[in-house]
């Protein structure tokens, strides 16, 4: 299935099936591909399909930064896969899943050079090009002629390119139905198509039982349908156990099947069995067979001779051709989707591994904490009561803060906008942290133009974000000389957008240090932190459509900007402009 994979900006990681015939992109929710970056535009560009559905094309939407392909600007392209997409800051692969998609091969790229040097293109002069030749065929007939293979004038040709036309099909559909069990339905619609079969079924072995079990199974006379299909076990064991397909056309007076007398029990004339053999192993059986109305079944005790059969071995190399495919199909879904459960353990494992030192920590804080309200309480002392209870609470709250920025980080959200001023949730998270700023000795102020009128935001969300950013500036001064906090709220040059400052005249960031601030689970404060504050802050003023960025002198301090685009709730997303970087201007040394 095509796609868009996001390998640089704000999304990074992310990926999106390219499905219908029109793909939005651009910052809007109403879009397809919504970007979280500042410099997409509301409705950046868009993806159409081809007539022939074989591609796609990027068109630029009037974008403020416009759209560039494999470094180049375009308004209107048509994408090869493996094209680079750079749409404001974002940077995107376009990939189709084939093969021509994949990262090249060294060794495959040495083996092509040396068969270049072993062929040697020759030119003879003395022959007359269109004398030698014989026949020609038009470059598009290719796709024409599997299509109809029936127009084909030779019966030998006709009967090939049917076979051939199948392989083709159910190639196609392994490389476009992700559901294994729509795909082998569909892969057993098309043999149905070449196989004159009255049922068919798909059997796959589980993985834990080793029991065949029925995914997919087919009628040729729809009124048949209700009725229960009927499968010799004999058969499949022997196909199983031998490791080849079989065609049946006299199975009653087949010596290999004499015990098998449910296959004349139930009227079967012939079967084809094959085993669906992928890279590594069997991964089931493709069954097909013809039947008998109950009317016409022969009695167990003498059958007479069938009829001639309708199955040949070229309908049995066609089975064992398409059960292949679909085998292939079948584990490498096993395999992604186990290596994907072993992705997803191993990002469990980092992230507890990356937690379980701060919630020591906590565990031990509370810990102390009891031990000490315990003694105070056995000794009847106060001060030694309110000294445990200060810890307790202390530990109580970073732990609301640490499963609040999981469970903010983890799951994607949609701010719930509503009228709010700015200033008075900076107030709101000032007055909430100033016994924190008490404890450090340090001063926390609010700077506001007053300018600002009320803008659509998430007050909950932005008031979280704007408390990580204050708590980690309150952690920065720590043991500083006249350590100041201050949060600065004003319009930025640019009118539709409004700035959020937290300044500090802490020990700031090295500067190898500032690409990895915003990473999860990296914290510059050692046990101390989660690595997950920023993250979530980030997060959080992203899907407001602004930006959080950080400029920072190490022994100066250091300047945490959210910007976010001013708009009411009848605007809800204005576009995108570039956005601008943030000079830093730290506090006067002290």
């Amino acid at each position: 299935m095509p796609r868009l994979i996001v390998i640089k900006g704000a999304d990074e990681g992310r990926q999106f099936d390219l499905t219908g015939p029109t793909v939005g992109i651009g910052r809007d929710s109403g879009n397809a591909i919504r970007l979280h970056d500042t410099e997409v535009s509301r409705r950046h560009a868009e993806l159409r399909l081809s007539l022939d559905g074989s591609s796609y094309r990027l068109v630029d939407r009037n974008s403020a930064n416009g759209v560039h392909v494999n470094g180049r600007p375009i308004h209107d392209a048509i994408l090869q896969p493996g094209d680079q997409l750079q749409i404001g800051q974002t940077v995107l692969v376009y990939s189709t899943g084939r093969r021509e998609d994949r990262p090249p091969d060294p060794v495959a790229d040495q083996s092509a050079g040396s068969l270049a040097d072993r062929i040697r293109m020759i030119t003879r002069q003395d022959v007359e090009l269109r004398s030698a030749i014989v026949k020609t065929i038009g470059e598009t007939e290719g796709s024409r002629i599997l299509a109809r293979a029936e127009d084909a004038h030779s019966p030998w040709l006709r009967t090939r390119l049917a076979n051939l036309a199948i392989l083709y099909e159910a190639s196609q559909a392994v490389s476009h139905i992700l559901d294994i069990d729509e795909l082998l339905g569909r892969i057993l619609e098309l043999v149905f198509r070449s196989v004159e079969a009255d049922r068919g079924c798909v059997m796959l072995l589980n993985a834990d039982s080793g029991v065949l079990e029925p995914k997919a199974v087919h009628w040729r006379n729809p009124a048949d349908e209700a009725d229960q299909m009927a499968i010799s076990r004999t058969i499949t064991e022997h196909v199983l156990r031998e490791r080849q397909g079989i065609v049946v056309s006299d199975a009653a007076h087949d010596s290999r099947f004499d015990k098998g007398q449910s296959i004349v029990r139930f009227g079967i004339r012939e079967a084809i069995c094959v085993p669906m053999k992928g890279r590594h192993e069997t991964m089931g059986v493709l069954y097909l067979d013809t039947h008998s109305p109950p009317a016409e079944r022969p009695s167990l005790v003498d059958p007479p001779t069938p009829p001639p059969g309708k199955f040949t071995e070229d309908h049995l190399a066609l089975a064992i051709a398409v059960a292949h495919q679909a085998a292939l199909a079948v584990e490498e879904t096993r395999y992604y989707r186990a290596m994907l459960q072993a992705e997803r353990l191993a990002a469990v494992g980092q992230t507890i591994a990356a937690l379980s030192h701060h919630i020591k920590n906590i565990l031990q804080g509370l810990r102390s904490g009891s031990d000490i309200l315990k003694l105070g309480m056995k000794d009847k002392d106060d001060a030694l009561l309110q000294q445990g209870w200060k810890i307790v609470e202390k530990n109580q709250g970073k732990i609301y803060n640490l499963v609040l920025d999981m469970l903010s980080y983890s799951k994607e959200r949609e701010p719930l906008l509503e009228p709010a001023h700015l200033d008075k949730v900076a107030a709101e998270v000032a007055d909430l942290m100033q016994g924190r700023a008490k404890e450090v000795g340090a001063t926390l102020s609010v700077e506001c133009t007053n300018d600002l009128p009320p803008q659509a935001f998430d007050p909950d969300s932005m008031h979280r974000a704007l408390l990580n950013l204050v708590s980690n500036a309150l952690d920065a001064v720590e043991g500083r000389t006249a350590p100041r906090v201050a949060i600065r709220i004003e319009r930025d040059a640019e009118p539709d957008w409004a700035l959020v400052q937290v300044r500090d005249n802490g020990v700031g960031i090295p500067a190898e240090k500032l690409a990895d601030v915003f990473k999860p689970f990296v914290s510059t404060k050692g046990a101390k932190g989660t690595g997950l504050g920023l993250a979530v802050s980030r997060k959080i003023v992203r899907e407001h459509g602004g930006d959080l960025t950080v400029a920072s002198v190490p022994g100066v301090g250091s300047i945490f900007t959210i910007r976010l685009p001013m708009r009411s709730l009848n605007e809800p997303d204005p576009l995108a402009t570039n956005a601008r970087g943030t000079s830093l201007e730290p506090p006067e040394p002290d």
